[in-house]
């Protein structure tokens, strides 16, 4: 496994950029480019900064740089038992560490194990003054009372360059099984959200081409008690299922239209948008093929309290994520003034004027 250590070029860089006045744009695998509105600037390469700094497997804590590929740090959790519980999607072969996190996106797992910010314990970045800092179990607390290695996961690199990350890992289970059902989405939805608050062993939950799958994991005897209980049929090699549906290799997501992640409490009834549906995390992260308007999507789905990101496909320049309320964006414009004053990191990557 390459490691190697580039913190002092990529500092020297940062430097460069703020003398210079010049925008960076901050890449690794590049398997996420297409996330977010588009952004210009400098390349700033962090691929080659990589290699698992620490990783005691009885501590379950593992440390890496940002621009380890995800496959390498997998399997070395794999060779411990151990995993990412926020089962992270790729969308590449080259992803790594840090896009995954500077991202925040999870899998199937999240709405039983949590979200990628959760397993974050600390990260070192490099700020927007180019000072090089550690968040996050050592040294430095933010005054605001920030939990900032959190604030980087789903900031997709505008408030700095991340270095290392520091990630909670747990063992892998020692059984899973899936199991398969034919219904109605409605009737889906109802199975899904009712699971959610019922003490069996589901870790995952979706509904697809007029099937509902159920993922339980845990012992050898309590998947096998909880798939007496919930009935169904076994889906045989589940796994190559739920890695093609976090990887979006499922035809669903093969459409010309553009894709919409709509995010809805998971109990919210099916709603009245024409396009192909495929619900995922119990019903309440939803998949959306749509040549609807934006704007359409966006008022219903805000009529049952939820958001919308158009996820791919479509014009990149426009408003790509929820639109912020005005306090919100006021606080979001406070902090990217916190950590990267001279606005140099990824410019606009996720609203215009940020």
């Amino acid at each position: 496994m390459l490691e190697r250590d580039i913190s002092e070029t990529l500092q020297h860089q940062v430097h460069s950029a703020i003398g210079n006045g010049a925008p960076l744009k901050i890449e690794g695998g590049n398997s996420k480019a297409f996330l977010g509105r588009e952004s210009h600037g400098e390349i700033l390469d962090i691929s080659a900064h990589c290699g698992i700094v620490e990783h005691d497997p009885r501590e379950l804590v593992l440390t890496a740089r940002s621009g380890t590929p995800l496959k390498e740090i997998e399997t070395a959790l794999a060779e411990a038992g151990q995993m990412l519980a926020f089962e992270p999607p790729h969308f590449g072969e080259n992803a790594t560490l840090g896009g995954t996190i500077a991202c925040g996106l999870s899998g199937p797992r999240r709405p039983f194990y949590g979200s990628a910010r959760d397993f974050v314990l600390g990260c070192k970045l490099i700020n927007g003054e180019g000072e090089i800092m550690r968040f996050g179990g050592q040294v430095i607390k933010n005054v605001a009372g920030y939990d900032v290695s959190r604030l980087m996961v789903g900031a997709y690199g505008t408030l700095g360059v991340l270095l290392e990350i520091s990630l909670k890992v747990l063992p892998r289970p020692a059984a899973s099984r899936t199991l398969i059902e034919e219904c109605t989405q409605a009737e889906a939805i109802r199975k899904m959200s009712q699971l959610l608050s019922q003490p069996v062993p589901v870790d995952a939950a979706c509904y697809h081409a007029g099937h509902c799958y159920l993922r339980l994991s845990g012992s050898e005897q309590a998947v096998k008690h909880a798939h007496e209980h919930l009935g169904g049929e076994m889906l045989e090699k589940s796994d190559p299922f739920w890695h093609t549906l976090r990887e979006h290799h499922l035809p669903f997501f093969d459409s010309a239209n553009p894709l919409y992640r709509v995010m809805v409490k998971p109990a919210v009834p099916p709603l009245e948008i024409t396009g192909e549906w495929l619900l995922d995390w119990g019903g309440a992260q939803r998949w959306l093929v749509s040549d609807e308007p934006i704007a359409l999507i966006r008022e219903r789905v805000a009529n049952v309290g939820g958001h919308v990101t158009q996820f791919r496909g479509g014009a990149h320049n426009g408003e790509i994520f929820q639109p912020l309320a005005a306090p919100l964006l006021v606080i979001h414009q406070r902090l990217k003034v916190s950590f990267d004053p001279h606005g140099i990191f990824n410019q606009g990557r996720i609203y215009a004027n940020l």
